[in-house]
């Protein structure tokens, strides 16, 4: 049966000569994988895998089956061209990152409509900001630890979580102001601190995510990101 839905691209992988394999975090299925056909041949059209970019927007319509592992597409757009994200490249490295996490974090095959909308007016957010972005994948990734079940009260508890695993955290007044600004306050909201900071606080939001998730294993896009930020 066709069913319309939106989603979020969170990354694709190839498929035989032709077709690759979609994840899409969706908005009435919660997390489904599609095989597109034919997106990787000469005959495709006029760059048609450019949809399946990472954390695109999508409106789609799909054939759903809610006991089949792999479904397909009938029809897909973007509903929010990006002019950003995919040619600034501080943006372009964070939006990798950020797809890497949510690829190793989201599992539920169910809708979750506050989730969903979390993660649109994040992405959004994202593409259209023109300052204060800096510490976007910080103040992002200690939000949707919330909707995972394991987000923080306040920079203390993040601080005694890292602690009792042998994590080497030691926050100054500057960093746990920041994590508490990250924790309480909206996206965008003026944090500043240091590089130096910015790189420990990084580190230690990954060692905060491993703790609670033990599949979560090496995040391929975190060096490139360290690098672009430095």
């Amino acid at each position: 049966m066709l069913h319309k839905t939106q989603g979020i691209v969170l990354s694709y992988f190839r498929y035989r000569e032709t077709s690759i394999i979609v994840r899409v975090y969706t908005e009435e299925f919660g997390l489904q994988s599609y095989l597109v056909n034919g997106v990787r041949s000469a005959k495709s059209k006029s760059n048609r895998i450019a949809l399946f970019q990472p954390l695109t927007l999508l409106d789609m319509v799909v054939y759903y089956k809610p006991d089949k592992d792999l479904n397909r597409l009938s029809e897909v757009k973007t509903n929010h061209p990006f002019q950003h994200i995919p040619f600034d490249i501080a943006k372009s490295s964070m939006g990798l990152f950020v797809s890497e996490m949510l690829t190793k974090t989201l599992k539920e095959e169910a809708a979750n409509e506050v989730l969903y909308q979390f993660l649109v007016s994040s992405i959004l957010f994202l593409e259209e900001a023109e300052t204060h972005y800096e510490n976007f994948h910080i103040a992002f990734l200690l939000k949707l630890a919330f909707f995972l079940g394991f987000g923080p009260a306040n920079a203390r508890e993040f601080e005694a979580q890292l602690q009792e695993q042998k994590y080497p955290f030691l926050p100054d007044a500057s960093a746990e102001t920041a994590l508490n600004t990250f924790l309480r306050q909206p996206l965008g909201t003026p944090v500043r601190i240091s590089r130096q900071t910015r790189a420990e606080l990084l580190d230690a939001v990954v060692a905060f995510y491993q703790i609670h998730i033990e599949t979560l294993g090496e995040v391929k896009s975190l060096p490139v990101l360290r690098e672009v930020l430095m």
